[in-house]
């Protein structure tokens, strides 16, 4: 029983191993999920800058539309002036080329307000997509590095793997499945090493009898407290 709990206990090295390299890997992927994100923000923030462009455009070439019909409305009303007969009937046209001479200043000053706010969202697109390119390239960089801890972790995680195929051979399948049961239920520990009276890991107090019975390495015994499996190692001599 004590070989095969030492055998167990090799095992256990072996899959925290393994449990370190997959948490490794979580981690790294998590970093790339974490920089394209970080990639999708600027993309997100140069897209909304290029649709506000377009809508102010959009906007600009309304105020246009409406200009150009005005100054279409004081031809035809001055034109009409032409054959106007009547005081009143001058006056009202008099004052419709007025209202939309004074529309027409509204619409000018307009423009040119979307006019500069065309330019000034230009320039800091034209900034955005500069700072964009660098940051594909910098994201470029650290996504390979990434990738290659990501690689190196699966290829040490499929090594171990061969070695724990050959080890749990030799371990009875009973012993095994209580022991994978445990490694769940206890955080990836399902044996302990048992020093000077106590589990070391709880460190609870083992009972005398249940102690040295380990010495005999005769039978499998669990922790009373935390039921982890126990080994004990004896020193030279004893």
């Amino acid at each position: 029983m004590r070989k095969k709990l030492m055998m167990l206990e090799d095992l256990q090295e072996l899959d925290l191993k393994t449990d370190g390299s997959q948490a490794r890997i979580q981690v790294a992927l998590a970093e790339i999920e974490a920089l394209d994100a970080r990639l999708q923000g600027a993309v997100a923030e140069v897209d909304a800058t290029r649709a506000e462009i377009d809508g102010t455009e959009a906007d600009k070439t309304a105020l246009e539309e409406n200009l150009a019909a005005e100054n279409a409305n004081i031809v035809r009303s001055e034109a009409n002036l032409k054959g106007i007969t009547t005081q009143k009937e001058y006056q009202a046209v008099n004052k419709e080329i007025a209202t939309a001479k004074k529309l027409i200043a509204e619409l000018e000053e307009q423009i040119l307000q979307k006019i500069g706010a065309i330019e000034g969202l230009r320039a800091g697109l034209a900034t955005k997509e500069e700072a964009l390119k660098e940051l594909e390239e910098n994201i470029g960089v650290q996504k390979a590095a990434v990738s290659s801890r990501i690689s190196e972790e699966e290829q040490s995680a499929a090594a171990d793997a061969k070695i724990r195929a050959e080890r749990v051979k030799e371990i009875p399948a009973g012993m095994l499945k209580r022991y994978e049961k445990l490694r769940e239920a206890r955080r990836g520990i399902a044996i302990v090493e048992a020093r000077d009276g106590s589990c070391l890991g709880c460190n609870m107090q083992i009972p005398p009898q249940m102690y040295n019975n380990l010495y005999r390495g005769e039978e499998l015994i669990t922790c009373p407290h935390c039921q982890r499996m126990l080994v004990i190692r004896q020193e030279a001599g004893e």
